[in-house]
């Protein structure tokens, strides 16, 4: 049989603690015909001796840019006629990429083909980390099938597509990937399969989840403001009403105070809807982790939805108040126009 070489892409900053993790399940995998290329982006630990250890083809990134132009410039010097985008704090599973070949190849309307992870850590070091772990794991699972975003952390596609659609725009450092996914999907047909899979390596630092879930939601209200169906959006299903009704339970703990006793119902009705809107998700983590690890799971997720609801108000300002901003996914060559 006759393979195709696949060019596996891994953009790293700083991450050695994960990187050998990475490298060693790509020298696992039970794909024949593999080239390894870390693009590192000016890491200041040891992650370029990690992977000229493990035998990667090394290039670098002139200055700090971001993972979208680490990408770039991996698929710039990639010789494959598939590319394999591996996040560098992901260890992906032996047959990953052959499962990615053979979904791409069995149908030409596929244009690229996302991968989930497993409910467990790469490196098991926090709760938090525990928590972010079930919750992106489920909300994969969710959305098998076809799908109008792009998840990077694992992704196929084939060479010809990605200079057809053209490269990840470096201005974006948080949404890159929602972009991306947005200009393929008006051409092909996305996929997110249970087949590619891998251990992902979460952030277990609150201050830096609290800080990335900010900034991503915030810098996706453009994006809803044109496509308001995009997964996320107001209109992309119950689980987007969860983000109101967390901080509505907050704000009307103020009306039985004010009002009297019998207002109390109102903010247990918030509380409720906020509940209900992820109960399957609740379900799976009670399987997984049991009872108690899933009144954490609820608080911190409550938690998070509040710093969503501020980030999207703080990105609805931002909106109303900036045409550049507004102009966030605009391509380049249209937004200096």
């Amino acid at each position: 049989m006759n393979h195709s070489l696949v060019s596996v892409i891994v953009p790293n900053y700083n991450y050695a603690r994960a990187l050998h993790l990475c490298l060693d399940s790509l020298r696992a995998q039970t794909y024949p015909r593999l080239e390894i290329i870390v693009v590192d982006d000016c890491s200041t630990d040891d992650s370029v001796a990690v992977a000229e250890a493990h035998g990667a083809r090394v290039v670098r990134t002139p200055s700090n840019s971001g993972p979208a132009a680490a990408r770039n410039l991996g698929a710039a010097v990639a010789e494959g006629e598939i590319l394999f985008f591996v996040d560098s704090d992901v260890a992906a599973h032996p047959d990953a990429v052959a499962n990615a070949v053979d979904l791409l190849t069995a149908d030409p309307s596929i244009g690229a083909v996302c991968g989930n992870y497993d409910p467990v850590p790469l490196i098991r070091d926090s709760l938090l980390e525990e928590y972010r772990c079930l919750q992106q794991s489920y909300w994969l699972i969710a959305d098998e099938g076809r799908i109008m975003t792009l998840y990077t952390a694992l992704l196929a596609i084939p060479a010809r597509v990605f200079h057809e659609i053209g490269p990840f725009n470096p201005r974006l450092r948080e949404t890159e990937n929602a972009d991306y996914g947005m200009r393929l999907a008006q051409r092909y047909e996305i996929l997110l399969s249970p087949k590619v899979r891998g251990v992902h390596d979460h952030d277990h630092e609150l201050g830096v989840l609290v800080r990335k879930v900010f900034t991503r939601t915030a810098l996706h209200i453009p994006m809803y403001a044109r496509k308001p169906e995009f997964p996320g959006g107001l209109r992309s299903g119950p689980r987007a009403w969860v983000s109101i009704a967390a901080p509505l339970a907050v704000l009307t703990l103020v009306l039985p105070v004010l009002l009297g006793p019998a207002y109390l119902l109102v903010p247990q009705a918030a509380l409720a809807a906020f509940v209900a809107g992820d109960l399957p998700m609740y379900r799976f983590v009670r399987a997984e982790r049991g009872w108690l690890f899933l009144v954490y799971f609820i608080a911190m997720h409550f938690f998070l939805n509040l710093v969503i609801a501020v980030a999207a108000a703080s990105g609805v300002v931002a909106w109303l108040g900036s045409r550049r901003f507004r102009r966030l996914y605009d391509r380049p060559e249209v937004a200096t126009r």
